[in-house]
């Protein structure tokens, strides 16, 4: 007969022990990383000024305050697939607004509450109607559009005069502009939130097995309704501050950024299939992709290259995230 006091070390020491594939799916993102870096500073001289990683980082500001967010969607299990068409209706709202003469601060507030009321309605139909995630916010998307193209009418719109609300993404504070610092702080709260809080444990417990963490006391409605709140705010914050930026907005602003935004976050090592994830890995992953455009035009490479290098290395990543998972 085994002895049970002999057996349970071992145990511990297999549980403690270390997987490949699990330091694959946590670290493997600075690899490919790192070495496009390095390749980058070599071929091309001017990679490594200032101004260009300076641009690098602003240009990648709504992907990464989106992207952070659309992190806890994620590992909570669902999808969101509307947050390009909530960041140009919340981008027209404060421009129309800022454009009538309508105080800064109206139009940001505006801005965040249309992106937090849209959230909360993805989450509610999600959580409350049963529909599926993927289909429920891909149908949101096409409503908040055609909502985004009536309030303009079709047309762009533009606040020229107000260099008050361009000030609020422009201003240089140590090299950076203002909107890469509150991309900085706020990208930085959400990964604090997830590895760190409660709520954090309950949205990796409700993506990873929903039945448990409902046996376990946690509200999984709730979490997922919260994660898809929290999605359309970031959204909303994003197109503020590209509004701001350049002072005009238009209602197809956002068609492609939900694809960027996928991509960064599984790139990143974030499990399209729920439980897994880390907001510190998903701006690695919008930030490798910055580096591939940025190379291509650094290096005067075809663009028709880049999208199909960005394919491939989305469905390599998808590729390592099963590999991982049957191995686990």
């Amino acid at each position: 007969m085994s002895d049970p006091d002999a057996a349970a070390p071992a145990a511990e020491a297999a549980a403690r022990r270390v997987r490949p594939e699990d330091v694959v799916r946590r670290f493997g993102i600075l690899v490919p990383f790192i070495g496009l870096f390095v390749i980058l500073a070599i071929a091309s001289p001017t990679f490594l000024g200032s101004r260009n990683l300076l641009n690098i980082l602003d240009q990648q500001v709504a992907i990464i305050i989106i992207a952070s967010a659309g992190t806890f969607v994620l590992i909570a299990g669902g999808i969101d697939l509307s947050v390009g068409a909530i960041y140009a209706l919340a981008a027209v709202v404060a421009a129309q607004i800022a454009a009538e003469g309508g105080p800064v601060i109206l139009a940001v507030v505006a801005g965040l509450v249309v992106g937090l009321v849209v959230g909360t309605a993805n989450g509610v139909v999600v959580t409350r109607f049963r529909i599926n995630a993927l289909i429920a916010t891909l149908a949101m998307s096409f409503v908040v559009s055609g909502l985004a193209a009536l309030y303009t009418q079709g047309n762009l719109v533009v606040a020229f005069g107000r260099l008050d609300l361009r000030e609020l993404a422009t201003t240089r504070i140590l090299g950076a502009t203002s909107a890469a610092w509150i991309m900085i702080i706020f990208a930085t709260v959400m990964g604090v939130i997830l590895a760190f809080s409660t709520f954090g444990r309950y949205v990796y417990a409700t993506g990873g097995n929903a039945e448990a963490a409902r046996l376990g006391g946690v509200a999984i409605d709730r979490v997922r309704l919260a994660t898809f709140a929290l999605s359309g705010f970031a959204a909303g914050l994003a197109g503020v501050l590209d509004t701001a930026k350049v002072l005009t907005a238009q209602a197809q602003s956002g068609t492609l950024l939900v694809f960027v935004v996928l991509a960064g976050i599984v790139v990143g090592g974030t499990s399209i299939q729920g439980g897994q994830g880390a907001v510190w890995r998903t701006v690695i992953g919008c930030l490798f992709i910055a580096l591939i455009s940025n190379g291509f035009n650094l290096l005067g490479l075809d663009p028709f290259y880049r999208q199909i290098t960005l394919g491939t290395i989305l469905l390599i990543a998808v590729g390592v995230d099963s590999w991982s998972r049957r191995r686990g």
